[in-house]
C-alpha cells in the first residue's frame, strides 16, 4: 500500500482546485488510520500531515494520545515531530497533559543537547499551574548547562513559568541572577536575561536596583542594539527609584544619540530620557537645555529626513512627551508638525493634532486654528466607498489593467489609485476630533491665550456650519441618553454659552451669535447642508437667548423662530429650553412701561399669546416629564396674561397716555430677574451643607407608578394632532445635488498657491458673510484713524475725516467755524520729541477683557474638588491583555526576598523549603565525599614514591611543640615527637600500616616545617615526612 508523505499531500491539495474540501477529508480518514498503526515512521509521518492540516483550522485534538506516543518515541526525528504537534495542538486543559509532564521531565533530563531543547521550546505553549511546581525542579540545572542555547532556553522558559506561576520565580531568580553577574556568561544567554529582567522590571523595580551596576557595563559596553533598547526600557523604570543614576546614564545616552544610525535605538534612548525623568531632573541647567535641544534635533530629522510614516508616527510620540517639559523647543517645529496634519496617514494626522493642543500658546493659536479650520472647510467629508475595508479591489490585490509596454498604462488604474491633487477625505470621527481640540486650545487656562474674543466667536458660528453630523436617536432614547450622548454641536454650544456668561464686554455679541443660531431664516446659511450636523448647539443658543433677552437686536424674529412648527420635531432637552426661553422673550418684549396701552399693541400682544398657547396645548400631553410640566405652568401663565390684556382698556385718544397691564410689564418680568447668574466651580455644590430635615426617601406621590401605569394604558395618539404627527412622521432631510463641473472647466480654473500657515487670512476658513461683517466692523473701528489705509476707499486713502471731508467738498463754500480746532501742545510736547526721530503708526491697543472665576465655598485657591470630579468620571479605557494571553497580574506582589516583602511564610513554602535544603544538604555531602575520594587518591599515588610512613595512634588532638601546633586528623593519625621527648598518642589505622627503617616517626628540628590542616570531619590522612627528616629522629 503507497503511504503518501507530507510533500504528496501539498502537491495534492495543488493539484485539486475546487475540491479541496473533499480531498482533505479524505486525508484525515486516511492519517486517522495511519496513526493508529504500529509503525512509528507511518505514525510519525500521519501526524505531520495532521499538523500541517491543524494549521488551516482542522481539529486535531482526537489525536492526543498519539501525539504522546510520538513524542516517547527514542528516535530524534521522531520525537522532533511530536513536539511540534504537541505545540500545535496541546491546550492548557488537554487531557492528556497529565501523561506527558513525566515524558517532558525526562527529555529535560537528557544529556543529548538537542534532546533537551525539544522541551524547552514545548513547555512554554502548554504549561499550566501545577505542572510549573513540577517541572521545576528539573529545569533549574538547565542553567548550568555546557551548552549556551541550552541555558538561554532555559531561561525564557523558566520565565513563562513565573507568568503561571509566580511562586516559581523565587527559587529560580538567584540562578538566574548568577547568570547575568557572570562576566564570562555567552552574549546571548546575557541578553535572553536582560530580556526577562527587563519585562519583570516595570512590575517591581525595586528588586533589580542592586543589579544596575551590571547593567550599565552592558550599556557601556554595547555591540547588541537589541540588548540596548531592554537596557535603557529598564532604566527608565529604576531611575524614579533612584536619581542618582540619572547622572551616570545622561553622558552614555546622549553619545549614543549623536553617534547611532539606528532609528529605533534612537527612538528609545529620547524615549528613555522622557520617561525616566532624565529631562525634568535636569531642567533649568545648561546640560538640560542642550539634552533636550539634542533630543528635540534628533527627532526633527527623524520626520524630515527619513520621510518614513512609522519614524514620523513615533517622532510625533516624542514630540508630545517634551512638550510637557520643554513647550519653546517643540514649538519651534511648528512647520513640520503642522505638515503632519495634512498627511494622508489619519494615524499621523491624530497624533499631530493631540500635540498642536500641547504647544499651544497666545502667539501661534490663530495661526493653528486657522489651519485647522482650513482643513475643515476645504476637505471633503469620507463616505463609504472611501473605506479601505469596502474596496474589493485592494482585497483581491494588484490587478493590472494595462500592458507592461503601455504609455497610457497610467489612465488604466483604479480611481481609488489615482493620485490626485484634491485633499484627502475626512471621516467624521477625525472632524469631531477637530472640533473638539479646537475648542480645548481656545478654552485653556479659562481662555488665557485668547485676545481677541471677537474672532473666536466667529470660530465658533463657522465651527457649526462645519459641524459632522451626529448619529439620529428618537426623542425617549434622547431624552434618556441625553447626558452620555456628547457631540460637536452641544460643545460648540457650550463654548458659546460659556464665553457670553463669563466675558461681559463681549455678551452682546455672543447673544447675537445665538440669535443667528435661532432664527429659522438663517438655518440653512448656518448649519450644514447635509445631515445634523450642529444641531445640538440650539440647547445652549436657546438658552442664551432667552437669559440675555435684553440682548437681542431682533426678539419678535427670535419668538417667532422659537414657536415655528419644525421645533416640535426637535429632542426633547432642545424643546425644554425652547419651551424656558419662551416666556423670557416674552417678557422682553411686553415689559417696557413706557409706551401706552393702545389698540395696536393690545391686538399685538394678545396676538402673541394667543400663538403662544396654542402652541404650548399640545406640548401639555408630551411623553417627555420636563416637556410636560414646562408646558403646563407656562400656559397656566399665558392664560392668566391674556386674561388680563382683555381686561385692560386702551386709552380712549391719542395722545393720551394708558397704563399696560401690571402683569405682563412687572409681575412676570419680575419672575425672571433677580441675582446674575455667575461660573460655579464644579465642586462647590460638594461644600453646600445637607440641611438636616431634607427627606429624600419619601416619595412625593405615592400613587406615582399607578398613574404612569395609566397614562401608557391610554396611549398619546390621535389622527389630527399635529403633535403626534410630528414625533410619528420621520424628519425630512433636503441634499443639494452637487452641480457637475466638466474637465474643461476644472483646467481653466486658476491655480491657487497653497498658503502658510504663517501668513494664514481669514478668508481661507471663514465664511464670506463673517469675514464681511468683521471688515465692517474694523473699518468703523478705524474711521478716525488717520494710519489706517481703507483697502475697500475709491479715491485716496486714508479715513474720512471731518477736515477731509470738508476739503473733498470743493464746489461748496467753506465753513470755517465747522473746522475742529486741536490744542498741539507744542511747548510741552517738545522735549518728548526729540527722543524720536520720526513719527510712528500706533499700533493697536490689546483690549484688556475681564473673564470671571469660578464662585465656590470657602477658600479661593486652589479647588482641589475639581480633582475630585474629573478622578469619579468612569473611564472608558480597556485594561492592556498579554499578547502571550495569560494572567501576569500576580509578579507584581511577588517579592522576589522574604525578608523585604514580609510575607508570611505558607505550609507549601515552608515544606519547599525544607525540601531544597535537604537536597542542598545532600548535594554538599556528595560534593564532599567525591572531594575526599580525590584527595585519597591522590594520596595513595604520592605515598608510593615516599619510604617514609608514619605510625598511626588511636587518640585525636593537637599537639603544641615548640610554639608549633600540629592538627591531628580523625584519619590516618600516627604519634609525633617533639624536640623534648614529649609524644602525641593518636588513634590507630584499621589496618595496620608496615614502618620503614626509620621506625616511629619523630618531629625534630624540621617540625615547624610541616603542614598544619584542621578538619572538621574524621577522616583517613597519611603524613608524609620528608626523606631528610624521617632520618632525624
Amino acid at each position: 500500500m503507497f503511504e503518501k508523505s507530507l510533500y504528496d499531500l501539498i502537491r495534492g491539495l495543488r493539484n485539486h482546485k475546487g475540491t479541496e474540501k473533499e480531498y482533505i477529508n479524505e486525508s484525515i480518514r486516511e492519517c486517522r488510520k495511519e496513526i493508529r498503526t504500529n509503525d512509528m515512521d507511518l505514525k510519525s509521518t500521519a501526524l505531520m500531515k495532521l499538523t500541517y492540516l491543524e494549521m488551516f483550522g482542522h481539529d486535531m485534538s482526537w489525536a492526543s494520545f498519539n501525539v504522546l506516543e510520538v513524542m516517547s518515541s527514542p528516535k530524534y526525528r521522531h520525537k522532533r515531530t511530536g513536539y511540534l504537534a504537541a505545540v500545535q495542538s496541546f491546550r492548557r486543559d488537554t487531557e492528556v497533559l497529565m501523561l506527558a509532564e513525566n515524558q517532558l521531565k525526562k527529555d529535560i533530563s537528557s544529556a543529548t543537547p538537542t534532546v533537551i531543547g525539544l522541551p524547552l521550546g514545548a513547555v512554554p505553549h502548554v504549561i499550566n499551574p501545577s505542572m510549573a511546581n513540577s517541572i521545576l525542579s528539573d529545569l533549574l540545572p538547565r542553567l548550568t548547562h555546557s551548552q549556551a542555547s541550552i541555558r538561554k532556553k532555559t531561561v525564557v522558559t523558566l520565565y513563562r513559568l513565573a507568568l503561571v506561576y509566580p511562586e516559581t520565580l523565587r527559587p529560580a531568580w538567584p540562578k538566574i541572577k548568577e547568570r547575568l553577574l557572570d562576566e564570562h556568561e555567552d552574549p546571548s544567554v546575557t541578553a535572553a536575561i536582560v530580556n526577562v529582567v527587563c519585562e519583570l522590571g516595570w512590575r517591581r523595580p525595586q528588586d533589580f536596583l542592586p543589579l544596575a551596576p551590571r547593567l550599565f557595563d552592558l550599556l557601556v559596553e554595547g555591540g547588541n542594539n537589541w540588548m540596548a533598547i531592554k537596557l535603557i526600557k529598564l532604566f527608565a523604570t529604576l531611575t524614579p527609584l533612584e536619581p542618582r543614576l540619572i547622572k551616570k546614564l545622561l553622558p552614555p545616552l546622549t553619545k549614543i544619540i549623536r553617534e547611532t544610525s539606528a532609528m529605533s535605538l534612537l527612538y528609545e534612548c529620547i524615549n528613555g530620557i522622557i520617561q525616566g525623568g532624565v529631562l525634568e531632573a535636569i531642567e533649568g541647567s545648561t546640560e538640560g537645555e542642550e539634552v533636550a535641544r539634542l533630543c528635540v534635533g534628533k527627532l526633527r530629522g527623524m520626520m524630515v529626513i527619513e520621510g518614513d510614516a512609522n519614524l514620523k508616527y513615533v517622532a510625533l510620540l516624542a514630540f508630545e512627551k517634551i512638550v510637557r517639559s520643554h513647550p519653546h523647543l517643540v514649538s519651534q517645529q511648528q512647520d513640520v508638525i503642522l505638515d503632519c496634519i495634512d498627511d494622508p496617514d489619519i494615524s499621523i494626522r491624530m497624533r499631530a493634532l493631540d500635540l498642536v493642543v500641547g504647544m499651544v500658546n497666545s502667539d501661534n493659536l490663530t495661526a493653528i486654528v486657522g489651519r485647522l479650520m482650513r482643513q475643515l472647510r476645504n476637505a471633503p467629508i469620507a463616505s463609504s466607498a472611501d473605506d479601505p475595508a469596502n474596496d474589493r479591489g485592494r482585497a483581491q490585490g494588484v490587478i493590472p489593467y494595462a500592458e507592461s509596454d503601455d504609455s497610457d498604462a497610467e489612465e488604466s488604474l483604479r480611481p481609488a489609485e489615482q493620485t490626485s491633487n484634491q485633499p484627502p477625505s475626512l471621516p467624521e470621527e477625525y472632524r469631531v476630533n477637530v472640533v473638539r481640540r479646537v475648542l480645548e486650545m481656545c478654552s485653556r487656562d479659562t481662555y488665557a491665550n485668547i485676545t481677541d474674543f471677537d474672532w473666536y466667536i466667529d470660530v465658533l458660528v463657522q465651527l457649526v456650519r462645519v459641524s459632522p453630523a451626529t448619529k439620529a436617536a428618537s426623542a425617549l432614547e434622547d431624552d434618556n441618553d441625553g447626558h452620555q450622548c456628547d457631540d460637536a454641536g452641544r460643545r460648540i454650544g457650550r463654548e458659546l454659552e460659556n464665553v457670553a456668561v463669563r466675558v461681559k464686554s463681549v455678551r452682546s455679541e455672543a447673544v447675537e451669535a445665538a440669535q443667528s443660531l435661532v432664527l429659522i431664516d438663517r438655518k440653512d446659511q448656518m448649519f450644514p447642508a447635509s445631515g445634523n450636523g450642529g444641531q445640538g448647539v440650539l440647547e445652549c443658543a436657546g438658552w442664551l437667548v432667552g437669559e440675555f433677552a435684553n440682548h437681542l437686536t431682533r426678539p419678535e424674529d427670535v419668538i417667532n423662530s422659537l414657536l415655528h412648527p419644525t421645533a416640535l420635531q426637535l429632542p426633547s432637552r432642545v424643546l425644554v429650553i425652547y419651551l424656558q426661553a419662551l416666556p423670557k422673550v416674552f417678557a422682553n418684549i411686553s415689559a417696557n412701561d413706557q409706551i401706552s396701552w393702545t389698540p395696536a399693541r393690545k391686538t399685538l400682544m394678545s396676538l402673541l399669546m394667543a400663538r403662544i398657547i396654542h402652541f404650548l396645548e399640545p406640548l401639555s400631553t408630551h411623553p417627555s416629564l420636563e416637556v410636560q410640566e414646562r408646558a403646563v405652568e407656562f400656559l397656566e401663565l399665558m392664560r392668566l396674561a391674556a386674561e388680563a390684556a382683555a381686561g385692560t382698556e386702551t386709552g380712549a385718544a391719542e395722545g393720551e397716555f394708558t397704563e399696560p397691564p401690571l402683569l405682563l410689564t412687572q409681575a412676570i418680568p419680575a419672575l425672571f430677574s433677580g441675582a446674575e447668574l455667575n461660573p460655579v466651580a464644579p465642586g462647590a455644590q460638594r461644600k453646600v451643607p445637607v440641611p438636616e430635615d431634607l427627606d429624600l426617601e419619601t416619595p412625593i406621590n405615592p400613587n406615582l407608578h399607578n398613574l404612569l401605569t395609566q397614562a401608557d394604558m391610554e396611549g398619546f395618539e390621535a389622527e389630527d394632532d399635529d403633535v403626534y404627527a410630528a414625533y410619528s412622521e420621520p424628519i425630512s432631510s433636503y441634499q443639494i445635488e452637487p452641480q457637475p463641473v466638466s474637465a474643461a472647466e476644472r483646467l481653466d480654473a486658476p491655480h491657487k498657491e497653497p498658503v502658510s500657515y504663517q501668513n494664514a487670512t481669514e478668508d481661507e476658513y471663514l465664511d464670506p458673510d463673517i469675514v464681511a461683517r468683521r471688515k465692517a466692523e474694523r473699518k468703523e473701528r478705524y474711521k478716525d484713524d488717520p494710519f489706517y489705509i481703507d483697502p475697500d476707499a475709491q479715491q485716496g486713502s486714508g479715513a474720512v475725516t471731518p477736515l477731509g471731508s470738508i476739503v473733498r467738498e470743493g464746489n461748496q463754500e467753506l465753513d470755517l467755524d465747522s473746522i475742529p480746532i486741536m490744542d498741539l501742545e507744542i511747548e510741552s510736547k517738545s522735549a518728548s520729541n526729540e527722543d524720536y526721530s520720526r513719527a510712528r503708526s500706533p499700533r493697536r491697543v490689546v483690549k484688556r477683557v475681564e473673564i470671571m472665576g469660578d464662585e465656590t465655598l470657602g477658600s479661593n485657591l486652589y479647588d482641589s474638588s475639581r480633582d475630585e470630579v474629573e478622578s469619579s468620571r468612569p473611564s472608558n479605557g480597556k485594561g492592556k491583555k498579554s499578547l502571550l494571553q495569560v494572567d501576569s497580574s500576580g509578579l507584581g506582589s511577588l517579592s522576589l526576598s522574604d525578608e523585604e516583602s514580609g510575607r508570611k511564610m505558607t505550609k507549601l513554602d515552608i515544606e519547599r523549603k525544607e525540601q531544597e535544603e535537604a537536597e542542598m544538604k545532600k548535594a554538599l555531602m556528595e560534593v564532599e565525599r567525591l572531594r575526599l575520594e580525590m584527595q585519597r587518591a591522590s594520596e595513595r599515588l604520592e605515598a608510593k614514591t615516599e619510604t617514609t610512613v608514619k605510625k598511626k595512634k588511636k587518640k585525636v588532638r593537637k599537639a603544641e611543640v615548640e610554639g608549633a601546633v600540629v592538627d591531628m586528623g580523625g584519619g590516618n593519625d600516627n604519634v609525633t615527637e617533639g624536640v623534648d621527648g614529649e609524644k602525641v598518642v593518636k588513634k590507630k589505622k584499621k589496618k595496620k600500616a608496615k614502618a620503614d627503617d626509620g621506625g616511629e616517626g619523630a618531629v625534630g628540628e624540621g617540625a615547624e616545617e610541616g603542614v598544619v590542616k584542621k578538619k572538621k570531619k574524621k577522616r583517613r590522612q597519611v603524613v608524609m615526612d620528608e626523606p631528610a627528616e624521617a632520618t632525624d629522629a
